[in-house]
């Protein structure tokens, strides 16, 4: 029998498990929640089962069976492997863990089924020598040959990330056993790989002892095959005489409990060891006998595979509803740290804005410039019928001395500097004072800096002067026309710049007393002088085009600034949803791997 290529694998893999596979890889849980940290590894169990067993073995229903031989510590699991295929090829004895790595043995014409990473794609390939071998020990097999895991790194004989591959024709082709680590195994990473190879397995040989068949770690795996509907075997070890029918009767109770009453139970009973530590050859004759039926009906084969997978895919779905509730955890949290980032930036903004809009920056030191800029009111008063007077009025401070149109922008940027940057502190701590009321949300913190504000206050300096330099552009645009060239001239384009800052920032709303009289002359002037050059449409437009420009200079700015905090929150972004993941959870209960169908297989 030859293995299908990966290639036509690939086509056959029906899209309802490659989207199921997406979304799975799409789940970080990044939040330090409680429901997070199992999420965590449920996801990760999930992933594996996928790509383990759920996504090959459909890809190839017609593959050998993969029996998985599991078990307690000390079980004898390695030894009912021995006998079964008649020679010591699996390593017992008295030290714990004995079963260090994962050895699957096969008939030889089954090989190409096993040599890529087809099954169990994160474990690497070390292939051993078979029955016509010069060595029997796995662990003095010299330069033993490597392949590749799914992520290309070669695998070692020491690692327990490295599946043993042994060809043997003490079994029948079609059938394979794997020999797994313990699963209540003392070293934490022999625990995990025993329970992501029977997630894998088509058939479980369950091996337990007369004193420790009713152990709870055991029955926590046999009730997920009980789930799964996974076809078992149970093999009851070093039973005393007179003791099998008891104990016997009180495992069928309790796998019956467990939806396993149909599971053969095969008793091994107490036996001295031969050479080699070795079992006599008829203690498990039965079972390889039931080995041999199994392996000898392909289309028996078949219902196996396609039991198992369908079982398989229902307790995926169960899983994933439990990996929904957490992720509907996670992004109630998530939304509402968001939301805190959101809304501390928001009305800083806001906040900005107004500022910009109330009149509150043409207080003080910008009223001072500007009245030096403009002159008394008598500049105001006469300015519509004196344009010449404004004219010689303005250029005046073009003819070597410190322009006042200057002073009056430095007053201007430096007023709304300190509203941006104040804005700003306020924003990042209203934010982190939200975050710390959530423990999700002092984990993330850890992360994030301290806020920097000498480096925010010089890119603030930086994206006024470049707003004012837009100005100067925009008036020098407009001005462009010859209609406007003398009256430019006339003010300089600096002078109708500032002019303009003054009107984008004029309103009384934020003055009392004698500063509305001020200001609100102020504004006129500048209205006045702005409308002499331009006319009045332009100058509404040319205002409100510069206050646009602003307000998305500032959102720039605190979108910046906040970008810590939403790096926090990023991999939430890209994480499935809740409702997805529940969507294809149903999608998989009502799924039915009958075989391929023919839409499947065209699948690219």
């Amino acid at each position: 029998m030859s293995a299908p290529s990966t290639a036509s694998e690939a086509r056959g893999l029906p899209p309802l498990l490659r989207d199921v596979r997406g979304a799975l890889e799409n789940l970080a849980f990044p939040l330090a929640l409680p429901s997070s940290v199992d999420a965590r590894e449920s996801a990760a169990a999930a992933r594996a089962q996928l790509n383990d067993y759920i996504l090959p073995r459909l890809a190839s229903l017609d593959a050998p069976l993969i029996a998985v031989v599991g078990g307690s510590t000390g079980a004898g699991k390695s030894t009912l492997v021995n006998a079964l295929v008649g020679r010591p090829v699996s390593g017992t004895g008295a030290v714990r863990p004995t079963t260090r790595q994962p050895l699957l043995l096969h008939h030889p014409d089954d090989a190409g089924w096993f040599d890529d990473a087809r099954v169990l794609p994160t474990l690497s390939r070390v292939r051993l020598a078979g029955d016509d071998g010069a060595e029997d020990a796995p662990a003095h097999l010299p330069d033993p040959v490597t392949t590749p895991n799914a992520s290309g790194e070669r695998g070692h004989a020491s690692g327990a990330d490295t599946l043993l591959l042994r060809p043997t024709r003490a079994l029948p082709a079609g059938l394979a056993l794997l020999d797994a680590p313990d699963v209540d195994s003392i070293a934490d990473e022999n625990r995990k790989l025993a329970g992501q190879l029977l997630a894998a397995a088509d058939l479980w040989i369950f091996v337990t002892t007369a004193n420790r068949y009713a152990d709870a770690v055991p029955w926590k795996l046999l009730a997920e095959a009980g789930r799964r509907d996974v076809l078992v075997a149970v093999v009851l070890d070093r039973v005393p005489p007179g003791v099998e029918e008891e104990i016997r009767g009180d495992l069928l109770n309790l796998l019956s409990a467990e939806n396993l009453g149909h599971a053969p139970i095969f008793v091994v009973p107490e036996l001295p060891l031969g050479p080699s530590r070795m079992l006599p050859a008829d203690a498990v004759v039965p079972i390889g006998r039931w080995l041999q039926a199994l392996a000898a009906d392909a289309e028996g084969r078949r219902d196996i595979a396609r039991r198992t997978v369908q079982g398989a895919m229902r307790a995926l779905a169960g899983r994933i509803d439990s990996i929904a509730e957490a992720a509907t955890q996670e992004q109630a949290v998530g939304d509402a740290l968001r939301s805190a980032v959101d809304g501390a930036y928001r009305d800083a903004l806001t906040d900005v804005l107004a500022a910009t809009e109330d009149g509150r920056l043409l207080r003080g030191e910008v009223l001072a410039r500007w009245q030096d800029f403009v002159g008394t009111g008598e500049f105001m008063r006469g300015l519509e019928s004196r344009i010449g007077w404004a004219r010689d009025r303005v250029s005046a401070f073009f003819t070597g001395r410190p322009a006042p149109s200057a002073t009056v922008a430095d007053a201007i940027g430096s007023g709304l500097q300190t509203v941006i940057v104040e804005q700003a502190a306020r924003a990042d701590e209203a934010t982190r004072r939200r975050w710390r009321a959530e423990q999700a949300g002092r984990v993330l913190l850890e992360g994030v800096p301290p806020w920097r504000a000498e480096d925010f206050s010089s890119s603030v300096a930086r994206e006024i002067r470049a707003w004012q330099q837009d100005l100067l552009q925009l008036v020098q645009a407009e001005g462009a026309d010859k209609r406007f060239t003398a009256r430019m001239l006339s003010f300089g384009v600096n002078g109708v710049a500032v002019a303009l800052m003054v009107v984008v920032f004029a309103s009384t709303g934020g003055l009392t007393g004698g500063e509305i009289g001020i200001a609100g002359a102020s504004a006129i002037a500048g209205q006045k002088l702005l409308e002499a050059v331009f006319g009045d449409d332009a100058v509404r437009r040319l205002t409100a085009i510069a206050r646009k420009n602003l307000s998305q200079r500032v959102d720039g700015l605190f979108r910046h600034e906040r970008e810590d905090f939403d790096r926090c929150l990023e991999p939430m972004a890209h994480q499935t949803p809740a409702e997805s993941l529940r969507v294809l959870a149903q999608h998989l209960r009502t799924a039915v791997p009958t075989g391929l169908p023919a839409a499947a297989e065209d699948e690219a």
